[in-house]
């Protein structure tokens, strides 16, 4: 009110430095001159603040209870539903359920956003997507039913989620799943980790086994490379030549090579989801959180009926508050470890074909230190995979 009366004070000085200025306004003309109307005006400037302050009020309830009841209140129709802002858009849809589960999986929303670049689509505004709309997308609440305000999921008086009126279009576990990974990738860019990005699948996870004339083993990273014109496959991994530090003795044919790598990181992959699904407890703590909530209804219910007063309510409120949240948030990362758990159980054949080639490189270097490749020897030989030694990594 204090910088609304100051503003009105030196209107009203710079209005008056000269005579006979007309002023008009809502009510029609004004005498600014006439003694009295410093406080004539300061009344109105006052009506006028308290009438914004109780609109503003009026639009706040406005938008809880519509949220309450579950209503859509976006101004601009939500990326993945129809202009009802209830119905989905097929194709849309489906980019997001993909989206969530490639990021569940290691996937970074640089590369959502690149796909979805790529696919066509376009914002509710009709812009090109960028890495924070797609984030934004990802982690709005919406996509498994819920509202939110402020950052807060809308609550019933019996603490659960307000479900909303609009077709969900993935489950409440995937959302939190997904949330929780982006969340927990902190303020990051979202780009690939160390900016070079390769061209075939096991460029630099692939290391030279050949055994030098000290004894030693070479060990150098190998290279992927086109192989020549005349042979059947479209591009093999050598050894360095001696300049660049390698020994150029080992030499492997690519498609093979891949295709028996991806094979046992596949099986790998399947074995561990199966036991991280097997280890992720139960969560406990839903009879604390619920009376939690109780306790925080009851103090409410009795400063609503005045059984106390203003003073005892808030200052016992934010210590039950921070516990509910406490309580809530932990729930929240259960949820996550459950939704990863079961999605990392999903089809992981399937799920690999979808993946980039990037994805595929993190997901083989989370279960893989490296793979020792043995030189075949003089002359063309048959493929065999005995000479492809995988260093698998420990669990940890």
């Amino acid at each position: 009110m204090t910088g609304c009366t100051g503003d009105w004070e030196r209107y009203l000085r710079a209005f008056t430095a000269y005579p006979e200025r007309v002023y008009f306004d809502s009510n029609g003309l004004q005498d600014l001159y006439a003694e009295g109307f410093e406080v004539k005006g300061l009344v109105g400037v006052a009506m006028s603040l308290a009438e914004t302050r109780k609109k503003q009020r009026r639009s706040r309830t406005s938008h809880h209870n519509r949220a309450i009841r579950g209503q859509s209140v976006s101004a601009w129709r939500p990326f993945g539903w129809d202009d009802d802002k209830i119905t989905l858009r097929p194709k849309e849809a489906d980019a997001i359920r993909k989206a969530v589960k490639d990021v569940i999986a290691g996937a970074s929303v640089s590369e959502v956003t690149a796909q979805w670049k790529e696919a066509g689509f376009l914002t509710s505004r009709g812009n090109p997507f960028q890495y924070a709309t797609v984030k934004q997308v990802l982690l709005n609440a919406r996509l498994c039913g819920y509202r939110e305000i402020k950052g807060e999921l809308v609550r019933g008086d019996d603490g659960q989620p307000i479900v909303g009126e609009w077709e969900a279009i993935i489950t409440a576990k995937e959302w939190f799943a997904v949330a929780a990974t982006i969340r927990k990738r902190g303020r990051g860019t979202g780009q690939p980790r160390g900016g070079l990005v390769h061209k075939y699948l096991l460029t630099s996870i692939l290391r030279c086994g050949s055994v030098l004339d000290d004894g030693t083993t070479c060990n150098n990273k190998m290279i992927g490379i086109k192989a020549n014109d005349w042979v059947s496959y479209k591009h093999a991994y050598m050894c360095k030549k001696t300049v660049d530090g390698g020994c150029n003795k080992t030499y492997k044919r690519g498609d093979e090579t891949d295709k028996h790598i991806e094979r046992l990181v596949r099986a790998k992959l399947k074995k561990d989801a199966t036991a991280a699904a097997q280890e992720v407890p139960d969560w406990t703590r839903g009879d604390e959180l619920g009376a939690a909530v109780r306790r925080r209804n009851a103090l409410e219910q009795r400063w609503q009926t005045g059984e106390i007063d203003d003073e005892a309510f808030f200052r016992n409120l934010p210590a039950l508050d921070s516990l509910v949240k406490e309580l809530r948030a932990d729930q929240a990362a259960h949820q996550a470890l459950v939704a990863a758990a079961e999605q990392a159980t999903a089809d992981i054949d399937v799920e690999w074909e979808g993946k980039t080639l990037t994805q595929k490189r993190e997901m083989i270097k989370r279960v893989l230190h490296a793979v020792i490749a043995e030189p075949s020897g003089k002359g063309r030989k048959l493929f065999d995979v005995d000479q492809l030694r995988p260093v698998w990594r420990s669990a940890e």
